[in-house]
């Protein structure tokens, strides 16, 4: 396999920056990467955290998996790639289980830190929720989630169809909305307030709810997409 360096390093290094900068990670926490793909995220990683931290990430695509364990998981001890044999249409078409069944592969509150990029932008509803209930399992109290998303507001409905955002969501399905009825996982979008919702349901606290993403008519973002952090609460001591 291999793996198209063009972008591939300066995104991942944008996204180290981010994680620091707005997520508030830090070099001896134990972090998650769900949908870890070839490393993109791993790769600048290695030169942040340092030997008291530890990266996991997962993929249900079974040679990316094997790409990340051969030239970044065999350098650096600290860094551990998981196969999930999980259903995707285009990465894994014979995976075994449904996404809305997968259980991650990690003791409760295991991780400081669990980051999702472009992974809920191609999810459909009811798996986004499963794992959002698997992410608040494996998340430590204080613990914080950085997840990348498309999201819609309320100036985005006005302006639907009429060609300027970069991704037109005009189909609803179930909670969410996609540019293809005929291939929905191919970009999905969440209202704003559903989202919120979602996020307090699952007792995360949105901290940073950065709606800058270059896919929508915005001038001023950070990425393509939209960037939400949350934080798991932690649990209220009682005073004797």
């Amino acid at each position: 396999m291999v793996v198209a360096y063009k972008d591939y390093e300066r995104v991942g290094q944008e996204f180290r920056e981010l994680f620091i900068q707005y997520g508030g990670l830090k070099p001896g926490m134990s972090m998650l990467d769900i949908g870890c793909g070839t490393g993109r995220m791993a790769v600048p990683l290695t030169e942040y955290l340092s030997g008291h931290g530890a990266y996991w990430g997962f993929d249900s695509g079974k040679k990316r998996v094997q790409w990340c364990r051969d030239h970044i998981g065999a350098k650096f001890a600290n860094f551990h790639f998981e196969h999930s044999d999980v259903y995707s249409k285009y990465y894994n078409p014979a995976g075994k289980l449904q996404p809305g069944d997968y259980t991650f592969p990690y003791e409760n509150e295991k991780f400081d830190f669990v980051i999702l990029i472009s992974v809920f932008t191609h999810m459909l509803p009811e798996a986004m929720l499963h794992y959002m209930k698997e992410i608040t399992r494996v998340l430590k109290p204080g613990g914080r989630l950085f997840a990348t998303y498309s999201i819609l507001k309320d100036d985005q409905f006005r302006i639907i169809g009429a060609g300027k955002n970069a991704l037109d969501f005009r189909y609803p399905i179930q909670t969410g909305f996609t540019i293809d009825a005929n291939d929905p996982e191919s970009s999905i979008a969440y209202q704003e307030d559903y989202l919120k919702q979602i996020f307090g349901q699952h007792k995360l606290e949105i901290v940073h709810h950065l709606r800058q993403g270059d896919w929508s008519h915005k001038t001023n973002f950070l990425s393509r997409q939209d960037i939400l952090v949350a934080e798991k609460a932690s649990p209220i001591r009682k005073v004797k």
